[in-house]
């Protein structure tokens, strides 16, 4: 049964739930199988640099679908894209446990991949299409913690799996997607709302292409950093850029003919605090996806720890992070952008402390000492993510929400790219620079995503300015309004 756009859809709370645990399955795939990188090498017998094709494949798959998928979701509806998309994403979870050999493994987290860069614009669509007002801030609120958390988590939940499973269980990282997302499938049949799809034809071929192509070359130096491919094709980069250049004047062209662009020029242009948002959550990223690939290299490798004790070590951050982005949703009316620059400063402070407690602290000690930091690190990101996705979004037009989300988390996608590759090279350049110290690197490295933060930061504070400014220039003074004679005695 259709149901009017103006009305509320009943279901739109449990909907939410559906929506969110996909994209918390999708996210925390990203982050959960760096830690059974070892097993996975060990049990297939693989080389160190086609393993890391397991992670860098799903990231670059992941990033390459977002736009693409969002406007077709656009076009022919978010809830078929989204529900095909998930049973895609779990066909391909239990391919990707089951591979006997490396190369059938890479290739389903590819396929994987796709299917989840394919569901995650469709999450933000629905929330845009499902709810209004301040309900759509909390609903943002709860979608901003599931990224927090997600990201954050990963290394506790593969470390927990890894303990349980035993040497083989690397392979129930992707088989636990199964019965989850089998579940979230036949909820998704039931309760995500039937509306009409949008009707703006097909997407754009040319635009997918260059827009592909594009993100290719600026990404595929990145995820092969690790293998040292940065100096064999350090010329995508360029090429990344013309090409991007290049579909930014095809877009224009399309919009002027009255065509159906696949990302419409004024969602960059005319709609407010897109631009701003998207650029700050692509900074912010930098350093937020970098850090965790650090602290994961200098508690098992610097200080012995396990698999899931180097995930517990970090939990602080999560639990902060996901008790913050759940408040954030209700403040972020109220609040604007001046709750970013402080969740910002915050995510800094807690950050920062928490690279010299490690640099300073005894290595039997340094986690637990740095726990409170991190606890304070979390609480500002969950008041950075959620509100960020929340003020960037909301004055997007429903009909193209799809593309606006795709396009907002391909910069994060990018921005964690970035991070991925840099900081973990920081560290271990640091590593051999100082003959293995490991609480020089850390510090250094965790440092250096800060200085990203601090980027974000001076984006937030110009936003936040700007805004009110605005403010003051469409209040009249206040005295136009008033009693002539207040104020006298």
């Amino acid at each position: 049964m259709h149901r009017p756009d103006d009305r509320p859809d009943p279901n739109r709370w449990r909907a939410l739930w559906v929506t969110l645990v996909a994209g918390f399955m999708t996210l925390l795939d990203v982050t959960i199988v760096a830690v059974a990188l070892p097993s996975m090498q060990r049990g297939l017998h693989a080389s160190a640099a086609s393993v890391q094709w397991v992670v860098s494949g799903y990231a670059l798959a992941f990033a390459l679908t977002l736009v693409t998928a969002g406007r077709i979701g656009d076009a022919f509806g978010r809830r078929r894209v989204f529900l095909v998309a998930l049973a895609a994403f779990v066909l391909f979870s239990a391919a990707a446990g089951a591979a006997p050999g490396i190369g059938l493994l890479v290739a389903a987290r590819l396929a994987q991949g796709v299917a989840a860069g394919s569901i995650a614009p469709q999450n933000s669509a629905l929330i845009q299409q499902m709810f209004r007002g301040a309900e759509r801030g909390r609903a943002f609120g709860l979608f901003g913690a599931t990224v927090g958390v997600s990201s954050a988590v990963g290394p506790v939940v593969g470390g927990l799996i890894l303990a349980l499973a035993g040497p083989g269980g690397w392979r129930w990282i992707f088989y636990v997607n199964v019965p989850v997302g089998v579940l979230a499938l036949l909820l998704g049949f039931r309760l995500l709302p039937r509306v009409s799809p949008g009707g703006r034809g097909r997407p754009d071929p040319v635009g997918v292409v260059l827009l592909g192509a594009g993100i290719l070359a600026l990404m595929l130096p990145l995820v092969l950093a690790e293998s040292g491919g940065v100096g064999r094709v350090w010329w995508l980069f360029p090429a990344g850029l013309l090409v991007l250049f290049a579909f930014a004047r095809w877009e224009r062209r399309v919009a002027r003919r009255d065509g159906q662009p696949l990302l419409e020029p004024g969602l960059l242009t005319e709609t407010r605090g897109y631009v701003t948002g998207a650029g700050l959550a692509a900074l912010y990223f930098v350093g937020f996806s970098g850090v965790w690939l650090v602290f994961a290299f200098f508690f098992q490798n610097g200080l012995g720890f396990s698999p899931l004790m180097s995930g517990l070590a970090v939990t602080p951050f999560a639990v902060g992070s996901a008790t913050a982005a759940a408040v954030a949703g209700r403040l972020v009316d109220r609040l604007g952008r001046l709750l970013t620059v402080w969740g910002l400063v915050a995510v800094m402070l807690g950050l920062g402390t928490t690279a010299l407690v490690l640099w300073l602290a005894p290595s039997d000690r340094a986690a637990w000492i740095a726990a409170p930091a991190l606890l304070v690190g979390g609480l500002g990101s969950g008041c950075v993510i959620s509100p960020n996705i929340t003020m960037t979004l909301r004055d997007v037009p429903v009909r193209m929400a799809g593309a606006a989300g795709g396009a907002l988390q391909t910069g994060q996608r990018l921005g964690g790219a970035v991070g991925t590759a840099a900081l973990p090279g920081l560290f271990y350049l640091t590593l051999n620079a100082t003959h293995g110290d490991y609480h020089r690197a850390v510090a250094l490295s965790v440092g250096a995503g800060v200085a990203a933060m601090l980027c974000a930061l001076t984006v937030a504070v110009l936003d936040w300015r700007r805004d009110r400014s605005d403010r003051a220039g469409r209040c009249p003074p206040e005295t136009s309004h008033s009693d002539p004679h207040a104020g006298r005695g």
